[in-house]
């Protein structure tokens, strides 16, 4: 499988990068509560498709005190009994 995204390789993945750190500090700074702001980006992370993403994810998810039932079934989306991803 190829990466979807080559930050060292391309000048745009970098600017794109700076925009995806912009964003994550503009979530940091909000009243959105943490375990919220990290379901958000653990399924920013599964929709890129980047492993280590969605592992830093989830474990700050679960950290942060979101239950265990609900990260780990995020990825099957509506279709749960745990609530929506």
């Amino acid at each position: 499988m190829d990466a979807r995204l080559n930050l060292f390789g391309n000048q745009v993945a970098g600017k794109s990068l700076k925009q995806l750190v912009a964003a994550g500090k503009v979530l940091a700074n909000s009243t959105l509560p943490a375990a919220t702001r990290e379901l958000v980006m653990l399924r920013a992370s599964q929709i890129n498709g980047c492993a280590v993403c969605v592992d830093m994810h989830t474990k700050d998810a679960l950290h942060a005190g979101e239950s265990s039932p609900l990260v780990t079934t995020s990825p099957a989306g509506t279709d749960n009994e745990h609530g929506a991803a």
